[in-house]
This record gives C-alpha cells, sequence and structure tokens, in this order.
C-alpha cells in the first residue's frame, strides 16, 4: 500500500519543491497540500494521512500547535520543515522521523524520507508512532512558552479562541470547558496542563476544579470556612475554596 502524505507549508515554492521531490517515488501517494496549520488540522483529521511534511512557521497555528490540535489516534509520522534551526534540536532530534533544513537537497530529502518509509513500513509501526509523539508533545509541553490562542474543534471547524477572551474555565471529566462571554466551548486537556500554559499574571487556579481570569472579578464575598464566592462582572459565581485563598489574595494584593 502507498504512503498517504499530505505537505503543509506556507510557502509555495517550498510545497513544490517538495512535490517534486516525491514525484519519482513509487511508495508515495500525495493526498494533498495547504498554506496554513487551520486547514492542516482540518485536513489531517479528515484524511489521515500517513506522513506529513510540515513547516514550523505558518499562518493561523504554528506547526507545534497543529500537533498539539488533531487528534491522537490520527497522529501521523512528521518530518519537519523549516528554515529556522532554532526549532530544531531540543524538541525533535529524537522524535520526529526528520528535521529538513531550507534549502535542503536531494539527498539528504531522500534521507529523511526514507527514514519515514522504514518506520511506516515496520511491523511496530503503531507502537513506535505512539512512543514518538507522546515524548514529542512531552517536550514541547515542557518547553513552549505561554499562548495567545486557545485551539478548538468543535462540529466539524476549528475555532481559535483568545485566551484574554476567557472567563473562566471547569474540569469536565477529560476536558476543560472554556466559558467565553455567553459562550463556552470544550477543550480536550486536563486542568493542569492548561494552567500551565496560561500567563499566571492574569489566570488564577481558585479551586480544583476551576480557573478565572482575575481581570473579570467583580467581588469577592466571604463564605463559611476561609471559603469565598467569587462574582465575575457577567454574573457568574464560582467558589474560591481555602486551599487556593492565599494565592488569590497575594494575586489581588488583598490583605486579611
Amino acid at each position: 500500500m502507498k504512503i498517504r502524505t499530505l505537505i503543509i507549508d506556507d510557502e509555495e515554492l517550498a510545497r513544490d519543491r517538495i512535490r517534486s521531490l516525491l514525484s519519482n517515488e513509487s511508495s508515495i501517494e500525495i493526498i494533498g497540500e495547504c498554506s496554513d496549520g487551520k486547514t492542516a488540522v482540518e485536513m489531517i483529521d479528515r484524511e489521515s494521512p500517513d506522513l506529513v511534511f510540515l513547516d514550523v512557521q505558518m499562518p493561523e497555528l504554528d506547526g507545534f500547535q497543529v500537533l498539539e490540535s488533531i487528534s491522537p489516534e490520527k497522529t501521523p509520522k512528521i518530518i519537519f520543515v523549516t528554515a529556522h534551526e532554532k526549532f530544531a534540536l531540543r524538541a525533535f532530534d529524537f522524535h520526529a522521523i526528520d528535521y529538513l533544513l531550507k534549502p535542503f537537497d536531494r539527498d539528504r530529502f531522500k534521507l529523511g524520507l526514507d527514514r519515514a518509509v522504514s518506520q511506516l513500513q515496520s511491523k511496530d509501526h503503531d507502537s513506535t508512532l505512539a512512543r514518538q509523539m507522546s515524548a514529542l508533545l512531552s517536550d514541547l509541553q515542557k518547553s513552549k512558552p505561554m499562548v495567545e490562542r486557545l485551539v478548538v474543534k468543535s462540529d466539524g471547524r476549528v475555532l481559535l479562541i483568545k485566551v484574554e477572551d476567557l472567563d473562566w474555565v471547569e474540569a469536565a471529566d477529560n476536558y476543560v470547558n472554556l466559558h467565553v462571554g455567553t459562550e463556552s466551548h470544550l477543550l480536550r486537556e486536563t486542568m493542569s496542563s492548561l494552567e500551565k500554559r496560561l500567563p499566571e499574571e492574569t489566570f488564577m487556579r481558585i479551586s480544583r476544579s476551576t480557573i478565572v481570569n482575575v481581570e473579570r472579578i467583580k467581588e469577592l464575598q466571604p463564605l463559611f470556612h476561609g471559603e469565598y464566592v467569587v462574582l465575575l462582572k457577567n454574573g457568574a459565581r464560582l467558589t474560591l475554596s481555602r486551599s487556593y485563598r492565599d494565592k488569590l489574595n497575594t494575586l489581588l494584593g488583598r490583605a486579611d
């Protein structure tokens, strides 16, 4: 069976170059290409490719965010293609199939492609892929900066939600529920993981199940046993548990 392959790069010349290098590869079937991260997520979810040539810096979402946004069961083999060496070694040296620095020649490209084909045709392909991508995402989580946007897939669409627009977040089993004005959106991520990605000067976890944007807080009303009602400007009523009280008081400059 042929290896179903996507080409994702915001530069048309770069896509043309990869397509040309793949044209004589009998084991490869190019099933599509696109030029931005948002479309990349949609295309990977829809087409379930075996192999993706992925640029790092792109409009809408970068290559890292694309990886974080696709369904785990649809994660393909990845060969990164970029002009920037600074993204490479720490995160991808041992986890992605390869990291091609532009401009690359035919021999260097062939080396990465052969490595991908070999892994895809190996008997333990699925388990090897799972281990690689798990390690890749783990490294990304440790090293990535605070996010400015969150990517939510809903009804076949990909929504980009600005972090600054979030009012509060609540836990929902293996998801978090993002509250933005009158709308709410489910994101597949743990509270602990999301807490690490949100800017700590703006967002505070006030209980095991709640993170709040402190800019949205209107009033704190004391309850019993050191707990508080946190009243937001939009009327939402949350609970600050006693174990999180000191941290919030410090952030808001409050004194008991």
